[in-house]
């Protein structure tokens, strides 16, 4: 995940939930569809074999398309099997032990929701991006949300990239393009028909 160019990179964020294989063969399809920054597993299980099984079932994809694979917020788990590197969901709190854990080269990076100073903190502790979002508030989510404002602060202000994900759709994508260094998607399109197409949709919207 290297750092981004003008254009936004796409940053795809797996199902909580899925069966490796058939989910593997889906991913494939994506990814060589649209060219892709990074893939995070991001399951809701802690169970470790389910973990692993997945990780590496993904992993057979992913390299084989030079795109990195990192895993939610098992450090330990991505050291030991060899991933990239590790997407942690508890702000600045993590970053410099998993730094510390997957040396300078892994990449560690750091879920901030709508908080310009846990995403400042995360930067500063060593993180290589800041992810913010949910981008809006949905008839199921009226929680705290990352405004359109501080995106464009972010990209005017601070070095470290940022991701844009939560409840993205073409209108927000447009919106945020050029304020973001990557757009992170998942549920947008792993419920649909075709998630090919419904990311090309999506995806239609940027530059």
């Amino acid at each position: 995940m290297q750092d981004a160019p003008e254009q936004p990179q796409l940053y795809l964020i797996t199902p909580p939930e899925l069966e490796p294989a058939t989910f593997a063969d889906t991913l494939a399809r994506v990814l060589d569809a649209h060219a892709t920054a990074c893939v995070r597993l991001a399951l809701s299980t802690h169970d470790e074999d389910k973990l692993s099984r997945a990780a590496d079932t993904l992993r057979v994809v992913t390299d084989a398309r030079d795109v990195a694979l990192v895993i939610a917020d098992h450090t330990l788990l991505a050291e030991r099997l060899g991933l990239d590197g590790v997407h942690l969901s508890d702000a600045a709190r993590s970053v410099r032990h998993a730094r510390k854990v997957l040396g300078a080269d892994a990449i560690v990076g750091s879920y901030c929701a709508g908080s310009r100073h846990d995403g400042m903190s995360a930067g500063e502790a060593g993180a290589d991006y800041a992810a913010f979002g949910p981008v809006q508030a949905t008839a199921l989510y009226d929680g705290e949300i990352a405004e359109a404002d501080l995106f464009k602060w972010w990209s005017e202000v601070i070095e470290v990239p940022c991701v844009a994900e939560g409840q993205l759709d073409q209108a927000m994508i447009e919106k945020l393009a050029p304020m973001t260094d990557f757009f992170g998607i998942g549920d947008e399109i792993w419920g649909q028909d075709d998630p090919v197409a419904a990311l090309t949709a999506l995806w239609s919207a940027v530059g």
